[in-house]
């Protein structure tokens, strides 16, 4: 096996660990595409659990600048990060830049503090979600023009995991919602319900958008019933989960 090939199927074991339902996801997609996808969702979590590798948030803010500097590097000069994820890196020079910005807006989690306002909490969700959406789209040949369509996408999927884990955050002392009244939690899922009602997209595109298969679901259960968000009870049943992503898979193909 090369190197590159040991580092892809690594890859695939991390996100099968750390992000099964976006590993699912990616099983469901067709297999010739899947090696392009390995690489950006084992980058993401690897920059998602840096702010978390330490109690002391400069030290965690440290973990995370050295995948803003090895990233950096792979956009500008091409060089694979040295880390054993790294020569898998190397095809995602292009979508470097956007695991950059995906880094830097993970700074928030470095700390404690609060969103200072929902435009700073909405501004998160497209620099995190937003850009890993879009940097699979682009990964998998997507147009330039359906940009704002995968980003809204992101933005949804993002609020959906992110309400889902709302309880977990609170447990690790974080203060995930700059406002947690039932009504302004409801209001944030009926607007990112409205970003997904104008997602309509095809091809390349809507592959990309396979891991965000529950997130309709999810905002409405946190619209219609906002305190499901606080007891960790948005999830719906496991074969229901399941059929909804072998449902988009199939149509997409």
């Amino acid at each position: 096996m090369s190197d590159l090939a040991a580092s892809v199927a690594i890859c695939a074991a991390r996100v099968e660990a750390g992000d099964p339902d976006r590993f699912a996801a990616v099983m469901a997609s067709p297999a010739e595409l899947r090696a392009r996808l390995w690489p950006l969702y084992a980058a993401n979590l690897e920059i998602a659990r840096a702010p978390w590798a330490s109690a002391e948030p400069m030290v965690a803010e440290m973990r995370l600048q050295w995948w803003v500097d090895a990233l950096e590097d792979l956009a500008a000069t091409g060089r694979a990060p040295a880390h054993e994820i790294g020569p898998a890196l190397a095809d995602l020079r292009d979508q470097a830049g956007l695991l950059v910005a995906v880094a830097e807006a993970r700074r928030w989690d470095c700390w404690r503090e609060p969103f200072d306002d929902r435009a700073a909490f909405e501004t998160y969700l497209d620099q995190t979600a937003g850009n890993l959406y879009w940097a699979a789209a682009r990964a998998l040949g997507a147009a330039p023009g359906d940009e704002r369509a995968v980003r809204d996408h992101g933005f949804a999927a993002g609020l959906a995991a992110w309400l889902s884990a709302v309880p977990a955050l609170e447990a690790q002392g974080r203060k995930p919602l700059h406002d947690g009244r039932p009504e302004a939690v409801a209001d944030l899922a009926r607007a990112g319900l409205a970003r997904m009602q104008a997602t309509t997209l095809s091809g390349a595109a809507a592959l990309a958008l396979l891991p965000g298969w529950q997130a309709r679901a999810t905002l409405t259960r946190a619209a219609r019933d906002p305190a499901r968000v606080a007891q960790g009870a948005l999830a719906g049943s496991e074969f229901g989960r399941r059929a909804g992503l072998l449902w988009r898979a199939l149509f997409l193909r």
